[in-house]
């Protein structure tokens, strides 16, 4: 029972990070900006997303870093070279190549089960990434705040709850809270799938660098899309691949890549009970 404590505490200090920072960020906002500001807020309130994209990178770079530092500090999540001293380069680009088998599958299976990013969230998204120092927070600063603590703290504590012939049971259920804290069904759908192989490398390895590199890939391949191909967002698999025969061609080429990923990431690991 105390560990399943420690768990909710986990998840309760991250959240209140979140919620935290961006109070402390609009307040100052508010301050700064005034009434420019206030305007901004208003209509962001009433679904108008037009708040200033400086203002939503403080947030998220703060509540990632405040994270870094306060599960690290208090050793919540154990940092250690000692993975690292092992050299596990090729095991690391196995994952790496795993993340880029991930993309059209995961996109497919939310178009096919009718899930859409929700507008407001994807304009928010969408204002980080076109940031000049967007790429620091979306592509590493969230991945490793949220690996420190739904694998290196949530995931590292259930595996010492449950037997090791159940790891299944601890890799679903801090995935399926690493889905819930994203707060809209679609990301949900997508974060614990990913949450799936994000807890499954950490079983592997005993470490959270090869679900970093795999989480750190998945957010950059995101970032390059959007800066890329804006218009993305909103438009389906077969139209931006030129048809539904494509998208077919594309999801067998996924499977190529991300199936001999999953056997090679197999091969080179073990299980590792902490």
């Amino acid at each position: 029972m105390k560990r399943f404590l420690t768990v909710i505490q986990y998840l309760v200090v991250f959240v209140a990070i979140q919620v935290v920072t961006t109070m402390a960020v609009v307040f100052a906002w508010l301050m700064i900006e005034g009434d420019t500001a206030r305007i901004a807020l208003q209509n962001s309130l009433s679904g108008k997303i037009v708040t200033d994209g400086t203002a939503l990178l403080l947030i998220s770079a703060v509540s990632s870093l405040l994270t870094i530092l306060l599960f690290m500090l208090a050793r919540w999540s154990p940092f250690s070279r000692d993975y690292i001293r092992t050299r596990p380069w090729s095991l690391l680009f196995w994952v790496a190549i795993l993340a880029c088998g991930t993309v059209i599958p995961s996109e497919w299976l939310l178009e096919k089960i009718g899930l859409d990013m929700p507008i407001e969230t994807q304009q928010l998204f969408e204002q980080i990434i076109r940031h000049p120092a967007g790429y620091l927070v979306v592509g590493i600063l969230m991945p490793l705040a949220e690996e420190m603590v739904f694998r290196g703290a949530i995931l590292r504590t259930l595996l010492k709850i449950f037997d090791r012939r159940w790891h299944w049971l601890p890799i679903a259920l801090s995935a399926l809270l690493f889905g819930a804290v994203h707060a809209n069904l679609a990301q949900f759908v997508h974060a614990t799938l990913l949450g799936l192989l994000l807890g499954w490398l950490y079983y592997r390895s005993g470490s959270i660098v090869p679900g970093l590199v795999l989480h750190c890939t998945n957010n950059t391949i995101a970032y390059v899309l959007t800066r890329l191909l804006p218009q993305s967002a909103n438009a389906s698999l077969a139209e931006l691949l030129g048809g539904e025969q494509k998208v077919w061609f594309a999801l067998a080429c996924s499977l190529c890549i991300f199936l001999p990923a999953l056997y090679q990431i197999a091969v080179r690991s073990k299980g590792v009970r902490e």
